[in-house]
């Protein structure tokens, strides 16, 4: 069980915040030295770098707090990314949609906090209730034209607020499902820091060596050189970061590397196919030199519920 006593002796969290704090070193002075040694022009980067010095602290710290902070903020995190996604489509002046849609991301939070109330399953959090959240909200979408007896342009809000809930409320949930596991930090720690990387090693080995966009009409900047060295670091992890499931086989690590590397590329794709479509760059200016919230959580949102549910599958979770 995730708690601040089982954190500071846990060797995957420990390790991990120690990755993490000398990443962030090296990274200010790699920067510090293009910015005054090399008279490099870095002010994009170095705001960037000023926000991960703030959301990085942030996340150790609702880690470290426990399952039930954690679960609560990846919730919050859900929330905030489905109000930017519904102010950008315009689905935001629909309030019995978005109240729909917010009702059902609280329950999925409510469903990954509490037990089966007649203990048909071990552990903590209800994964039956949670995988059959997704029937009650859609229904519950389907319901309201009908509830107000108003069918012109209902279908276009439907559609929206069933992807909003899907895509935002209820597959990045299953982030905070992984707080349920018995390897929770392990789980949790590698998904969000490997993704990072991931995401990382796309923008570098895109500056460095891309020459031949990989979708030119969704997100012009990346290519196949992108993707592909993202991809390959993504494989490389799971090895390098074998302490965070040392019970994973061989075929487990290639697995999550594969989840990793292929996932975190569809999910950033996938929301910047939405940007493109209604004529934005980025979801919101939330975080300085990110974006939006939903702009630094995309690649979490294939991500999560593959390795939660491959995970599951050889293991279990609890």
């Amino acid at each position: 069980m995730m708690s601040p006593q089982s954190a500071l002796h846990d060797p995957a969290f420990r390790a991990y915040f120690g990755i993490v704090i000398a990443s962030l070193i090296i990274g200010g002075l790699v920067l510090s030295f293009l910015h005054w040694g090399l008279k490099k022009e870095i002010g994009s980067v170095w705001q960037t770098y000023r926000s991960w010095l703030i959301m990085i602290p942030i996340a150790f710290v609702v880690v470290f707090l426990g399952r039930v902070p954690t679960i609560i903020g990846v919730t919050l995190l859900g929330i905030f990314g489905f109000k930017e996604f519904a102010r950008a489509s315009g689905l935001y002046r629909d309030w019995w949609m978005t109240g729909a849609v917010y009702a059902g991301i609280i329950a999925v939070g409510v469903a990954t906090l509490v037990s089966h109330p007649r203990g048909y399953e071990p552990g903590p959090g209800w994964y039956g209730l949670f995988v059959a959240i997704p029937v009650f909200a859609v229904a519950l979408i389907l319901l309201i034209p009908i509830l107000r007896n108003r069918a012109r342009g209902e279908l276009q809000r439907m559609s929206l607020a069933i992807v909003g809930f899907i895509y935002i409320g209820w597959m990045f949930g299953h982030l905070g499902f992984l707080a349920n596991a018995l390897n929770a930090y392990g789980y949790i720690c590698y998904v969000v820091f490997a993704t990072e990387v991931n995401d990382i090693a796309g923008f570098t080995f895109g500056r460095l060596f891309g020459r031949h966009p990989l979708r030119s009409e969704i997100s012009p900047n990346k290519t196949w050189e992108g993707a592909l060295g993202a991809l390959a670091v993504s494989m490389i992890l799971p090895w390098l970061l074998r302490f965070s499931f040392p019970f994973f086989g061989p075929w487990q690590l290639i697995l999550s590397g594969l989840i990793v590397g292929i996932g975190g590329q569809l999910g950033d794709l996938s929301i910047s196919v939405i940007k493109r479509d209604i004529g934005t760059k980025d979801m919101a200016a939330t975080i300085p030199g990110h974006g939006g919230i939903l702009d630094r959580i995309d690649s979490l949102i294939y991500v999560a519920p593959l390795f939660m549910h491959m995970a599951g599958y050889y293991y279990g979770l609890r």
